[in-house]
């Protein structure tokens, strides 16, 4: 009787012990969906960061269900050299991917270039999404790309203002990237009609700004759009919960640089690299946490293609910071880069780990300041500047106006958060510094640095010597039996096919059976013009 009992308290003690079983990452299922909502020019602001100016219910929802990231950073403080860093999970200085803009407008009246070019990472260089589709991942993007080149159609299924994960088929993983460019820095003076819903009179300000009526009020509205953007992420998961997915999906919430406000934005101190990234996972795994790992946001690709079971890519340079290809190490140092701005030029590197940020200008000859028209738009902005001219700026607030900066900068970030005693020339730091100088000199020297070129010749050289693009060589089909193979002669290039008439290009990987019928192939190097496209039969 005694053995009879004792069997029943074990089976009892391990169904209790499977209903109060924490789940974990590793819990996750294969393949995972993902979701992606990003917003622009945003800081880590909200109440999950400490900064409760404004109420976000939906970002403390995410928050509370999931996992903040406290140190995540981008490798740019300005749009399209960031998400071009994003897609490849390389760094944009190693790519051809770093000056402001490369597509659209080059001000090619200033800058000598082409009005419009694509850059040309190295062979090989592929974005992300293509290996999540070749997966059997459904991709989407609504809406903005901005990623220094046109992608290749091997990478997205859809990309519109409508596209989400309900293009899918039945079951089908997704990978969908929903931008908002609510928070974006036009927004400040483009809702300036909307109403205010942070009080001017209790919104922070830092030091380098004059403390009147126009910076409260465009610093409230940086604040009010944010809350903006908050209702737009409870749109989206209640639409995710209405599909029955809110249990099935991973959902990050991330920034791609710091706030679009003055002498955040484009600078690569630490408040123009310093974004929020929040994780939501399944059933509410690791809900409430707080993960201190140094993430930088070229290693948001591999991450996503470790959470699908894929293993980074030898030429990704960032880490995985989940699933099943996770780093063993997290960085050691965050590294960040501008180069030309508009039609503006000044080569600037940083390297920041938990306590110091180093700063090294290629170009101290000129002033820290950079004359970019289209900020002078913002009323705050416009009013620095009169101030400047008047003599009314205070030593603080002066910093970003000197005629000509340090060739070195070296920062205490915990006893100096908003940067602006430069310790490079104090004896008690020389050892830090010095520390500094060989880190950036290694890292420089092991990515590869174009920024270090001429961008005209940069150019050239992306276009192996000629005046215009390169084009990706044509497919060849080749068929024996059952058995379509399909190749390109540019090196690295991604190669598509379809069934003609069909609207959605395949990502080819192998050597095909089809169906009898009439197809279609393409490819296309990333940077490089697309192929013409080729039309066989299979018979």
């Amino acid at each position: 009787m005694r053995k009879r009992n004792y069997i029943i308290f074990l089976l009892v003690s391990a169904t209790l012990a499977s209903c109060t079983r924490r789940e974990t990452l590793e819990d996750l299922t294969p393949r995972p969906n993902i979701l992606w909502i990003s917003a622009e020019d945003l800081s880590p602001r909200m109440a999950a960061y400490g900064d409760s100016t404004v109420a976000t219910p939906n970002l403390d929802r995410l928050a509370n269900e999931g996992v903040v990231y406290d140190h995540a950073y981008t490798s740019a403080g300005v749009c399209a050299p960031s998400r071009n860093a994003i897609i490849t999970g390389r760094y944009q200085i190693s790519n051809g991917g770093h000056n402001m803009r490369t597509l659209y407008s080059t001000y090619p009246e200033k800058t000598g270039l082409p009005k419009s070019y694509n850059s040309v990472p190295p062979a090989g260089v592929k974005l992300f999404p293509e290996y999540l589709r070749a997966a059997g991942y459904y991709t989407s993007n609504n809406i903005k790309t901005d990623y220094q080149f046109e992608a290749p159609v091997t990478v997205w299924d859809e990309v519109s203002d409508q596209a989400d994960w309900r293009g899918r088929e039945d079951g089908q993983p997704f990978f969908s990237v929903i931008n908002f460019t609510t928070t974006h820095e036009s927004q400040i003076w483009a809702r300036a009609d909307h109403k205010m819903r942070a009080d001017p009179a209790k919104v922070p300000l830092p030091p380098y700004y004059p403390d009147n009526e126009i910076s409260r009020t465009d610093v409230a509205r940086h604040y009010s759009n944010l809350s903006e953007l908050d209702d737009q992420i409870g749109e989206v998961l209640s639409k995710l919960e209405e599909d029955g997915l809110l249990e099935n999906t991973i959902i990050f919430f991330w920034g791609d640089h710091g706030d679009g406000l003055p002498f955040y934005k484009r600078e690569v101190y630490k408040r123009g690299l310093h974004i929020p990234l929040i994780a939501r996972f399944p059933n509410k795994i690791k809900a409430g946490t707080r993960d201190n790992t140094f993430i930088n946001a070229i290693d948001f690709a591999p991450t996503m293609l470790s959470l699908a079971g894929i293993e980074t890519p030898q030429n990704m340079q960032g880490k995985a910071f989940l699933g099943e290809y996770k780093s063993a190490t997290d960085h050691e140092y965050i590294f960040g880069a501008r180069d030309r701005l508009d039609s503006k030029y000044d080569r600037v590197r940083s390297a920041m780990d938990r306590q110091y940020q180093y700063v090294r200008n290629f170009q101290p000859e000129k002033p820290l300041y950079m004359d970019i028209e289209y900020r002078k738009n913002m009323p705050m902005m416009q009013m620095i500047l009169e101030k400047k001219e008047a003599g009314e700026l205070n030593e603080d607030q002066l910093f970003w106006f000197k005629e000509t900066k340090p060739a070195e900068e070296l920062y205490d970030l915990r006893e100096d958060p908003y940067q602006l005693h430069n310790l490079a020339d104090n004896p008690e730091h020389l050892e830090t510094l010095e520390r500094f100088r060989a880190v950036m000199d290694q890292w420089l020297a092991e990515i590869e640095d174009l920024g270090a070129i001429d961008e005209k010749e940069m150019v050239k050289n992306m276009w192996n010597g000629s005046d215009q693009p390169p084009h990706t060589a044509k497919p060849v089909v080749y068929q024996a039996g059952d058995k379509t193979t399909i190749s390109c002669m540019t090196s690295g290039a991604s190669i598509a096919y379809r069934e003609a008439g069909k609207k959605r290009w395949e990502v080819y990987q192998n050597e095909l059976t089809l169906e009898t019928g009439t197809y279609e192939t393409t490819a296309m190097r990333v940077g490089y013009e697309p192929s013409e496209i080729s039309i066989f039969e299979v018979k």
